[in-house]
């Protein structure tokens, strides 16, 4: 990065480690912590969609579509995260081949299964082989939040389930009463109390949703995991800057990044469980008033 870092054979102490955390990989490193964030901040609000919905459905009066939120609610809650980090990307990326295929290859004859091969004409292929790596790069995040949004909707919507079913009865009957419609009652009783209950439980999926994000190598994302290991690990003299096996020092940086990134949350979270709390019939609320009276 540096004119003097041309020759690293040739620097010692201070100046060999600036232009050692400057390299190229380095960068990659630094930009990493940038992927994180940037899948946390798309996928929380993305998986709480997929958790609204699902709790919506699981509540429906129609059988169809309760039957199909319970269902995904409970299978991806009974089977382990990282089985369905391994399904989905696959499952997501050959069915968006398989309808490009049937768009752009219609006179196609041979079968897409042939014994353990996915086989689609290069036209449906995604992304292209000629395609930029970059967009080779956005391609895989894309699936990578979907599969993150996925799994963790399903828990959202079960603690959105759960909060709805929290919200006491009376207040709907009452609403009910005065000349509200069901959909009335939802968006002006149910959804704005629901919360309350709800947030607790979304705040431990926050907290996890950030301890899960490791797993982002599983979906091929080059994340901060990966190059902690691959920058930390021994170099030897092949290399431009020959170093021994440093990855404690990596982890430790990675250990004080999400111990900092908990940390903030966790006030953020407790600053917004003091504002939704005031004024609600829950224990956070009554304790409240009762710290006012």
């Amino acid at each position: 990065m540096f004119a003097n870092c041309a020759d690293p054979s040739g620097l010692e102490g201070l100046s060999w480690l600036l232009c050692y955390l400057s390299t190229g990989k380095h960068l990659m490193f630094y930009a990493s912590f940038l992927v994180v964030l940037v899948l946390i901040v798309i996928t929380a609000p993305v998986a709480l969609i997929f958790g609204f919905g699902g709790a919506l459905a699981a509540r429906s009066t129609f059988l169809p579509l309760r039957v199909l939120g319970k269902t995904y609610t409970s299978m991806i809650r009974g089977v382990p995260d990282i089985v369905f980090f391994l399904f989905v990307p696959v499952a997501l990326d050959q069915g968006f081949e398989y309808l490009r295929h049937k768009i752009k290859c219609p006179d196609w004859t041979e079968p897409v299964r042939q014994g353990n091969d996915f086989v689609v004409c290069a036209a449906a292929k995604l992304p292209l082989s000629t395609s930029p790596q970059w967009w080779h790069e956005l391609y895989g995040f894309t699936l990578a939040v979907l599969t993150f949004s996925v799994v963790f909707g399903a828990f959202a919507s079960n603690v959105i389930y759960g909060a709805m079913q929290a919200v006491p009865r009376a207040q709907l009957e009452t609403a009910a009463a005065y000349g509200m419609s069901s959909r009335q009652v939802n968006r002006r009783i149910l959804i704005p109390q629901m919360w309350t209950y709800a947030l607790p439980g979304l705040s431990n999926l926050w907290m996890i949703l950030i301890k899960a994000t490791p797993l982002l190598f599983l979906l091929g994302v080059a994340d901060i995991v990966y190059w902690a290991r691959e920058l930390g690990a021994t170099k030897s003299s092949i290399y431009a800057y020959p170093h021994g096996d440093w990855r404690v020092w990596y982890f430790l940086v990675l250990l004080a990044f999400y111990l900092g990134l908990t940390s903030v949350s966790e006030k953020l979270l407790s600053r917004l469980t003091t504002r939704l709390s005031r004024g609600q019939a829950t224990m956070a609320g009554e304790t409240m008033r009762k710290a006012d009276a």
